[in-house]
């Protein structure tokens, strides 16, 4: 049976999402100086107060919109995989892998992501709190790979090229900020799932 507090309970949920949202397409679309409480509570649709009833300081409402970005992003990569694993075999299997990790850094999330790492880099403490969970989100997206492409990351050589894809990816969200790179993307995509789906030996 509901009990009186529920709907509260879900009008307050509702409220987080949509200020972690609008604090995300903040980020990404404006910029990091613009991502203010009040814009991002206009944005949002609620109140000033409302929003710092939420997260009471600019740095508090940042921080939990890193962590929502990171859930996303991790469950995103999850169903991917096991979306890939279903339909894709052998060196397809490996591109489709490595076009989606590279993918996940052409979103908005990484462009408003990209805005916080360039403030926390001359704000130590953002950075205190920023370490932390690209830490952790650093080793979810590494083991996430290691399971999306079926290889074993005890072996070192496995590892370092994992990373490596990473790595990449990165660097070419980087190259897309500016302008649309997606037709020398999918270039390097290719050659490059080629070229790993050799040096793993992958066979599957």
């Amino acid at each position: 049976m509901a009990t009186p507090h529920e709907p509260k309970q879900d009008r307050s949920r509702a409220t987080r999402q949509r200020l972690l949202e609008a604090t995300i397409d903040c980020l990404a679309e404006t910029g990091w100086a613009a991502a203010t409480v009040s814009v991002v509570a206009e944005r949002a649709g609620v109140s000033r107060g409302a929003a710092q009833h939420h997260f009471p300081t600019r740095e508090d409402l940042i921080t939990a919109a890193l962590e929502f970005m990171f859930e996303f992003r991790m469950d995103k990569a999850k169903a991917e995989a096991e979306m890939v694993n279903a339909v894709a075999q052998g060196e397809g299997r490996t591109r489709a892998v490595v076009s989606a990790l590279v993918e996940s850094y052409t979103t908005p999330f990484f462009k408003a992501a990209l805005q916080v790492w360039t403030h926390a880099a001359a704000d130590p403490a953002l950075r205190e709190r920023i370490l932390p969970l690209e830490a952790r989100f650093g080793r979810t997206s590494h083991r996430r790979a290691v399971e999306a492409l079926g290889v074993d990351d005890s072996d070192p050589v496995a590892h370092h090229l994992v990373q490596a894809t990473l790595d990449l990816a990165r660097g070419l969200g980087l190259a897309d900020v500016l302008t649309d790179d997606s037709a020398r993307r999918k270039l390097i995509v290719d050659q490059w799932a080629a070229t790993l789906h050799t040096a793993l030996n992958l066979s599957h």
